[in-house]
């Protein structure tokens, strides 16, 4: 590639762990309203921002049709619109201008969807309020032409023709993949998506996903490029690696931003952006600052230093999470609506402890500091031995940081087969991440026991984080012990090792193996082998699978 195509490569612009930034802050692009206000050229609503962004949104279906930047339309490829899922038809829709906002009101059947406008900003805020399943909104998508912002990133495919599972996995010449499912992203890790240039931005600032399903370690879609042109995306509910039921109720704002080339002003993010301006607006489900509250703990006892805590908030209504400071524990979520919620800790992604908390408008509710039993982290049981850590996730094991932005048909894929010896140092980075039953069962390890520890029976744990095809572990000892098969946990029944997710839910499969199984002469290496066993799931990669979290043998 040039070196003036690569000036041109949009880059994914990412700011994590944002600071607080006071409310009213100058944004950047913002301009001295000139022109704000609004027209009806018949077919579209048109609203000139008076900065330097002028929108139109369709009459007839609450489409968003245009969207005019410093003179260049961004909106729109194949003909198609921006808008919640694929188009929600016929709708009643509806302008006001309130002082200095412009609100558009979108009402189909029972879901209500909103666009506003703000004097002198170059953003649209966006709120859609989803009331049932009776309308299929799951998602908004931004689609942007072709040919104004390039890339090569994993979420892109448009050097491809080759597609290598279903119709959204391909493969260039090179034998590197893409697809729009592989943004190598958590929800809590980013603020914003989109692509930039040296003079123009385009983001979608994602919403706090409150009414979202999933908790802060979902995956999903959030872009994509192709030939044909991009899109940006907030997935308000996905039926991809859903571990928890929809959830009603509005979403948002999330706001499609503009800059001259940078990121959007922190102010716009989830955890800082204010709205005091919508309060009087009426819109449908709308819950104001002094309508909410805020849970603070003193702090959290019992943790490992070596992984982040993350506390998380969730009933059938709403969910919240926030990081827990490094040094004792304490963390602060805000904005959090009325109700009683299950409050989780999480080692890394691993659920060690939950509690419930009831939170009340305009107060803060304050936790005395929580001490984290040590029966509830499996890392604190003694092992004989053990591959990897507890931590809820497949990290460190072989191409687990690949197979969140890759297929695991990749050529950079190391081979998913090999088996491991306990004491080598590479247990953990020479087992693989994934296991399938037409790819790599049947992996073995090797290892060896004390007189002591081989005259006595042991428990041994497998942890996996999601299966496909209810792909589950069943195991063999010295080819003279073979384990039950276990029943299959509960897991979410969508593709997912495959399009960039081990997110599922996480769970132990123990095993008692008798002392009769080990080899009497301690000299040898006792042989694991472990088999995926499932009655589902077709061949190769899309056989069934699961992902592993760690495995160990138990004193």
């Amino acid at each position: 590639m040039s070196a003036a195509n690569d000036r041109h490569l949009g880059r994914r612009a990412l700011v994590l762990g944002a600071s607080a930034t006071a409310a009213g802050l100058t944004l950047p692009g913002t301009a001295r309203a000139a022109g704000f206000g609004y027209t009806d050229d018949g077919t579209n609503y048109v609203i000139d921002t008076g900065a330097n962004l002028v929108f139109k949104v369709r009459k007839s279906n609450g489409d968003l049709s245009s969207l005019v930047y410093r003179g260049t339309e961004y909106q729109g490829y194949g003909g198609m619109n921006s808008h919640i899922e694929s188009g929600l038809g016929s709708s009643t829709v509806t302008i006001r201008q309130s002082g200095s906002t412009i609100l558009v009101s979108v009402t189909y059947g029972t879901l209500k969807h909103y666009y506003a406008a703000r004097s002198g900003e170059n953003n649209v805020y966006v709120w859609t309020n989803k009331a049932d399943a009776s309308v299929s909104a799951t998602r908004f998508i931004l689609r942007v032409r072709a040919g104004l912002f390039l890339n090569d990133e994993p979420d892109s495919y448009t050097y491809t023709n080759r597609t290598i599972e279903a119709s959204d996995v391909f493969a260039k010449a090179d034998g590197q993949t893409r697809s729009k499912h592989y943004s190598k992203l958590r929800v809590m890790d980013y603020d914003h998506v989109g692509w930039r240039t040296g003079s123009v931005g385009l983001y979608v600032v994602r919403s706090n996903h409150e009414k979202a399903s999933g908790g802060p370690f979902y995956r999903s879609l959030l872009r994509h490029q192709s030939a044909d042109g991009g899109g940006l995306y907030e997935i308000l509910y996905y039926g991809q690696n859903q571990t928890e039921d929809q959830r009603f109720g509005l979403q948002g704002p999330y706001v499609i931003a503009f800059t001259d080339g940078g990121a959007p002003s922190s102010s716009l993010y989830a955890g800082t952006l204010t709205t005091p301006w919508a309060d009087s607006l009426g819109i449908s489900g709308y819950v104001s600052a002094g309508g909410r509250g805020r849970v603070a703990g003193v702090g959290i006892t019992g943790r490992s230093s070596a992984y982040p805590y993350t506390v998380g908030l969730a009933n059938s209504a709403a969910q919240y999470w926030g990081s827990a400071r490094a040094s004792d524990g304490f963390f602060s979520i805000g904005g959090v609506l009325p109700g009683t919620y299950t409050l989780t800790v999480f080692k890394g992604e691993l659920a060690v402890h939950t509690t419930s908390v009831t939170v009340s408008a305009g107060a803060t509710t304050t936790l005395n500091t929580i001490a984290i039993p040590s029966s509830n982290d499996p890392g604190n049981a003694s092992a004989i031995w053990r591959i990897n850590d507890w931590n809820g996730t497949p990290s460190g094991f072989k191409n687990a940081d690949l197979m969140t932005y890759a297929h695991p048909s990749d050529v950079r894929a190391a081979p998913w087969t090999g088996n491991v010896v306990i004491g080598s140092g590479t247990e953990t980075s020479g087992f693989p991440c994934y296991l399938w039953k037409d790819v790599n069962s049947g992996l073995l390890v090797y290892f060896k026991l004390t007189p002591a520890q081989a005259a006595a029976a042991h428990t041994l744990r497998i942890g996996v984080t999601t299966a496909y095809a209810n792909g589950r572990p069943q195991v063999v000892v010295n080819d003279t012990w073979t384990s039950p098969i276990p029943s299959p946990p509960t897991q979410p029944n969508t593709r997912s090792l495959t399009n960039g997710s081990y997110r599922g839910n996480n769970h132990t499969f123990t095993y008692s193996v008798p002392a009769s199984a080990w080899r009497t002469d301690t000299s040898q290496y006792n042989v694991l082998k472990i088999n995926v066993v499932s009655g589902s799931g077709t061949t190769s990669y899309l056989s069934a699978g699961t992902a592993i979290d760690a495995l160990d043998l138990l004193t």
